[in-house]
């Protein structure tokens, strides 16, 4: 008997959802006796639906969801669910974008202006244990500096709550506003932010935010 598979949908468009889950029904139908579907709109609510569902065999990821910075979601994704293939699924299509997904863990990258059948056969492919691309993407892709997949790594080994954190410090919020939002002592946040920057190698939690900022799809260039 055929196993059935769970996946985990992660965009914050509840139509782009639909047509994802049509594409996964179609990808599976032949191959499985049934599919289990866990949405989530946020990343947040990503974070907890991989902790809820350790299990899942595969996450369709938005790069662009609240409370993600661009790459922040799926770096942090590669450090707390390994197991879990990724595929980034973004209208952000430009082959810089779909070279730096893979060299930040993605299984398979997949443009939202893609057809429901492209959709389908790049699910398909990553759950049987492929790296996939669309055609037009398969070559002349340039790799990631060694400066930027070290601070990838370092921003992997933050933990959910640190995580959290460090996008809040992204958005510009004060460690009494994030304490607030967290239901946590000021104390608490001054703790985690110490150990954010211990972790990514620097000294302050603005290069702290300069760093997680070159995550984003289009990242600020530095002026030398």
């Amino acid at each position: 008997m055929a196993l059935a598979h769970k996946i985990i949908i992660a965009d914050d468009h509840p139509l782009f959802r639909a047509a994802l889950q049509q594409a996964v029904q179609q990808a599976v139908q032949q191959a499985v006796a049934d599919v289990e579907i866990v949405e989530a709109d946020t990343l947040d609510a990503v974070q907890n639906a991989v902790a809820q569902h350790p299990d899942a065999d595969l996450i369709l990821l938005d790069l662009h969801m609240p409370g993600a910075h661009g790459f922040s979601g799926l770096v942090f994704l590669r450090g707390q669910a390994a197991d879990i293939p990724v595929i980034v699924v973004s209208g952000s299509d430009e082959a810089r974008v779909v070279r730096r997904a893979l060299d930040y863990g993605a299984s398979g990258f997949i443009p939202k202006s893609a057809s429901l059948e492209t959709l389908a056969e790049g699910v398909k492919s990553v759950l049987e244990g492929n790296l996939w691309l669309p055609p037009e993407f398969a070559q002349g892709l340039e790799s990631l500096s060694e400066e930027e997949m070290r601070f990838a790594e370092s921003l992997a080994s933050l933990t959910p709550q640190q995580f959290r954190v460090l996008n809040m410090l992204t958005e510009g919020l004060l460690n009494k506003q994030i304490a607030y939002e967290l239901k946590v002592s000021e104390a608490t946040i001054k703790a985690h932010v110490t150990a954010i920057l211990r972790k990514l190698g620097v000294h302050s939690r603005t290069q702290a935010v300069i760093a997680a900022k070159q995550l984003e799809v289009d990242p600020p260039r530095i002026e030398s």
